[in-house]
């Protein structure tokens, strides 16, 4: 199978390349810079081809003869910045740049078509168990304008499923990923470098479902090789970031913090992050909304995954320690 990969170099993007390799299938990763994806994608074997979703134009003839499209790219910055404004790029790149390589999947003639959402369009149940591919988001997850982009997503998706019979679309919902490969580096990529520097101020309250990229970029290989269809979550186990925190003092030897912050402080520290975030247009290590998140410990059910796609979730330990390790590789690390 010839497969397309939107977002090549990112968290997911880079191990789905992997992934869909080892499987034995063939792989063309759109990337935003050929010589960096060179660096980062040294083992793979993909054809690269250099471009954006800010104009499909000038990579759709590549999608001509491809078997499927996985499209893990996405515009995130709003979700760990607070600089300026971001609404704009985020309905331009997520919501309409997946319209638009939806219907030149279409027009391509490429019968299938992985979308990745994101954990954050889903809330939990009322009764407060894990949610499911159904449960609506909670009102506090509709004021991040990160999952908001991704909830329209998902609903443009929902339009074109229902007026178009191909591709045939499937959709994998992760949590929060961690992993080697992540470039970026992504917020909880952040979160562990902080870490290993000793910035992390103490033990924050909550937690989150806590998935590996490898893990998911599987899900994704599965969907395809077993034709699958539908929205399938796949978020691995819920972890309090005490939890966390205690797998990487195992894993690198470097002190967790021991101090506990009760959640007023969490929510007072977030505020004064994302006011230095904003002064100094660099990413902090908690904002508010992440606060909160982290506060309401939402986690979800992946038992749709683990039953149709045969997904299953590595241990804590080894996401952590090869994490850490692929910092120390690409010199993002010294400790």
């Amino acid at each position: 199978m010839q497969v397309f990969v939107t977002g090549g170099t990112g968290l997911l993007g880079s191990n789905l390349v992997s992934a869909l390799e080892s499987g034995g299938h063939e792989v063309i990763a759109l990337v935003r810079s050929c010589a960096r994806a060179k660096r980062l994608l040294s083992r793979c074997r993909a054809e690269l081809v250099e471009g954006d979703l800010t104009d499909i134009r000038t990579f759709v003839p590549a999608l001509e003869g491809c078997d499927a499209i996985c499209h893990t790219a996405a515009y995130h910055r709003e979700f760990y910045t607070g600089a300026r404004n971001h609404d704009a790029d985020l309905e331009r790149i997520n919501v309409e740049g997946t319209r638009q390589l939806l219907h030149a999947a279409e027009t391509h003639s490429v019968p299938r078509f992985v979308h990745i959402s994101s954990c954050g369009v889903l809330g939990m149940m009322p009764n407060g168990e894990p949610g499911d591919e159904d449960t609506p988001p909670l009102p506090m997850e509709l004021a991040n304008a990160y999952f908001v982009s991704k909830l329209r997503t998902d609903e443009a998706v929902r339009d074109f499923v229902r007026e178009h019979p191909q591709p045939e679309v499937v959709t994998i919902i992760p949590a929060w990923m961690l992993g080697p490969g992540d470039a970026a580096p992504s917020p909880g990529g952040r979160m562990v470098l902080d870490f290993l520097a000793r910035k992390v101020p103490g033990v924050m309250d909550g937690g989150q479902c806590l998935v590996d990229a490898r893990d998911v970029a599987q899900s994704v290989v599965s969907a395809l090789d077993r034709d699958a269809s539908g929205r399938y979550v796949v978020a691995g186990h819920y972890r309090a970031v005490g939890e966390i925190f205690a797998s990487l003092e195992r894993v690198t030897g470097v002190r967790a913090p021991r101090l506990r912050l009760p959640y007023a402080v969490l929510m007072a520290y977030a505020f004064i992050s994302e006011t230095y975030g904003r002064i100094t247009r660099r990413p902090v290590l908690l904002r508010p909304a992440g606060a909160r998140a982290l506060h309401a410990k939402l986690s979800w059910r992946s038992d749709k995954a683990i039953r149709e796609l045969d997904v299953s979730f590595r241990p804590l330990d080894e996401t952590m320690r090869d994490t850490v390790q692929w910092f120390r590789d690409h010199g993002m690390t010294t400790v």
